[in-house]
């Protein structure tokens, strides 16, 4: 009788211990996004060519050359999913990509590409202005930030401007791997430091490297967490 009761509880006891393997490796798994499939939806001239569905929908947006498409490969695992270009400024619509069958990245145009001539820039700046304002179904803009350069003035207006507009977006510091790993988080520091000088409140900011990855599980865990709010 001794022995069948030892025998029991070892085994109840290597039970329990399975069981909370599988309860942590389920809840380490699926509290992660994993994207599954990527692929290119459409690209607009205007928000009245956008996708007509209700999915929410997350933009990607920055100044030219600040590595915005290599970014967006890099989330997606998918290496030519939005196209890099040796050009910067190239991108001239509001790009979406559907993502899972779930959620739309869209690649808007990057601003302050001097080449532009003024009439293509002002068309652009009404297109990304009337997206950013009129598009429902859109959740968060992440603004991206070369993080190896001082706080210019045209992506603090656009941070300020976003702010003043209400709109909900992230800052995400590009090209990590450019700088060396002792300079990077006081680099990121320092520019969140200059916008408290404007901002009650910081909004959420990411450190990225799209040679490296890094970030892409912080982001892609932001965009679920969203998305399960928006799903309640």
């Amino acid at each position: 009788m001794y022995v069948d009761v030892y025998h029991w509880y070892k085994y109840f006891v290597i039970l329990i211990f399975l069981l909370s393997l599988q309860l942590f490796f389920h809840k380490f798994i699926y509290d992660q996004m994993i994207i599954t499939k990527s692929e290119f939806s459409l690209s607009s001239p205007n928000i009245q060519l956008c996708p007509k569905d209700t999915k929410p929908e997350y933009a990607f947006i920055g100044r030219s050359n600040v590595g915005k498409s290599s970014l967006i490969n890099m989330l997606c695992n998918h290496k030519n999913l939005a196209k890099t270009s040796a050009t910067p400024g190239k991108t001239l619509l509001i790009n979406h990509f559907i993502i899972n069958n779930e959620w739309y990245l869209v690649d808007l145009p990057g601003y302050g590409f001097a080449k532009r001539s003024k009439t293509v820039q002002k068309k652009l700046e009404q297109m990304i202005t009337s997206y950013i304002l009129q598009r429902e179904q859109l959740v968060n803009v992440f603004v991206l930030i070369d993080i190896r350069h001082d706080p210019q003035a045209i992506d603090v207006d656009f941070i300020n401007w976003l702010g003043q507009s209400n709109i909900p977006f992230s800052i995400v510091f590009t090209k990590a791997d450019k700088l060396s790993a002792s300079k990077v988080v006081p680099a990121a520091t320092a520019y969140m430091d200059k916008l408290k000088e404007t901002w009650e409140e910081l909004p959420p900011y990411f450190i990225t490297s799209s040679e490296t990855k890094r970030g892409r599980d912080e982001i892609l865990d932001y965009i679920e967490n969203i998305n399960k709010t928006l799903n309640q």
